[in-house]
């Protein structure tokens, strides 16, 4: 294969792989799977390469998803998608993929495609996130560009997404951005008065440990009850610990560290100024890949 068709349509596919996965470490040896299998092909007799390694990729997701439904089934806990640092993405993503930064990678727009089967999944993000025509769609997933059409008429109706495409609408990101910051501070100074205005009154915290790592094994809910178990964990915080705000998911997030090593990532979900929804990723086998890219920056 020839090495622009790699370096064009990598970021590509990875666009496609995470969202249909929600793992990084998944969507990247999905890639690399797809590319080496495509390398085996003479793409020179291939009339559309772009539509046939999203085939591919899409393909080898849906084979993915339906290895990994029985763990999903018992597994402890609410599940997050795994953090991605967008930083190090934006190199990823191509020109022509930029509306996919203002809200197809925030954590509260990935769990919404959990949502959906993995055909609807596919279908939607082909057409909603990375703008591919109906006929385009039929290719890659082998059924009628009319069947498209009502895939995806149903999965935009099934998640309920807003008219206007844009899942944090209501919060710009110098408004996330802002909230975010002003939290940080409130939670670290133990101003639990200015704390409690930043977040909704209803609001809840999803913590992922997968079983592996103390978490809350239930979402918890409600601004007072969110605020005791932050305090709490605030008490409880180990020597070597300390954190750093950077861009997660395409929006303000906060990765903390335990002697250098990643042990949890916090993003959220901010709504009319406040914070609705906390995500808290500490489940060490979905922070591997964020030992790499720190080892090799």
């Amino acid at each position: 294969m020839e090495e622009q068709i790699y370096l064009s349509y990598k970021p590509l596919m990875f666009s496609l792989a995470y969202r249909m996965l929600g793992s990084v470490m998944d969507a990247e040896d999905v890639v690399q799977e797809a590319f080496l299998y495509a390398n085996e092909t003479n793409l020179d007799h291939v009339h559309n390469p772009k539509a046939y390694l999203c085939k591919i990729v899409t393909n080898r997701c849906i084979d993915n998803l339906r290895s990994a439904s029985k763990k999903r089934e018992v597994y402890v806990g609410p599940w997050l998608p795994e953090p991605l640092l967008t930083p190090s993405a934006d190199r990823q993503i191509s020109p022509d993929l930029a509306y996919t930064h203002k809200e197809s990678l925030s954590t509260a727009y990935l769990l919404l495609l959990q949502q959906l089967s993995w055909i609807e999944r596919a279908v939607f993000l082909l057409r909603e996130v990375l703008q591919y025509e109906y006929d385009e769609i039929a290719e890659i997933v082998g059924k009628s560009s009319t069947n498209c059409r009502q895939i995806f008429r149903r999965a935009k109706n099934a998640i309920s997404l807003p008219p206007e495409r844009d899942l944090e609408a209501k919060a710009p990101l110098k408004q996330t951005t802002a909230v975010v910051e002003q939290f940080v501070h409130a939670l670290m100074s133990g101003n639990i008065g200015q704390l409690l205005t930043l977040v909704k009154s209803d609001a809840v915290l999803f913590s992922d440990g997968g079983g592996k790592v103390k978490a809350a094994v239930h979402p918890i809910t409600g601004v007072e009850r969110i605020a005791k178990f932050l305090s709490g964990v605030l008490t409880k915080l180990p020597e070597g610990y300390h954190f750093t705000l950077t861009s997660v998911n395409d929006q303000l997030g906060i990765v903390a560290f335990v002697n250098e090593l990643p042990n949890n990532v916090m993003t959220f979900q901010v709504e009319d100024g406040q914070i609705k929804s906390f995500y808290i990723v500490s489940n060490p086998d979905k922070l591997r890949h964020l030992e790499k890219s720190r080892t090799e920056a």
